[in-house]
């Protein structure tokens, strides 16, 4: 025998304690699991989505307004987002996110009539030039989020919006 024997009373509540925490975790493993699972599942990238006809586009910007499915967590709804889209000189369809990067407000074309064709953010009189880019001196730090694009029989379709490279 040890030194320190273990009395029949110890033992059972040290059986007893063990065998209630590993049925307690048993119990609260799958709620915790129930919790967490939409946390841990992988982002899914948004689908291209059809947003208007090419022949719309101009060299002026216009918003154009679409839905997509949108999921978060265990629910799915569809969800309007906004785009505003033109024609670069060269052809090329750039399509800007209408989300100011200084506080999210929306931002509009050419409504400061102190400054012409910029996109404008009321809110803290942020501005960004009509590719985008910030305006120094002014609310916002970065550039406007542009959508990725794709034009495809005519059409334009418009996936997630994101950050410009070097922003």
């Amino acid at each position: 025998m040890s030194k320190e024997d273990i009395s029949r009373r110890q033992f059972l509540n040290y059986t007893l304690t063990g065998v209630g925490g590993f049925m307690a975790a048993g119990m609260l493993m799958p709620m915790v699991r129930f919790a967490l699972d939409p946390i841990l599942k992988e982002g899914t990238d948004q689908e291209m989505v059809a947003v208007t006809s090419v022949e719309e586009l101009a060299n002026e910007p216009k918003r154009f307004d679409f839905k997509i499915k949108q999921k978060d967590g265990w629910y799915e709804s569809d969800v309007t987002q906004s785009a505003w889209v033109y024609k670069a000189k060269n052809g090329d369809v750039i399509a800007l996110s209408p989300i100011c990067k200084h506080l999210g407000c929306t931002v509009d074309w050419n409504t400061d009539p102190s400054h012409p064709n910029q996109f404008f953010c009321p809110c803290h009189l942020g501005r960004y030039t009509k590719d985008g880019t910030n305006v120094k001196g002014t609310a916002p730090l970065a550039p406007l989020d542009v959508y990725d694009s794709q034009v495809k029989d005519g059409k334009l379709y418009l996936g997630k919006a994101k950050p410009r490279k070097g922003a």
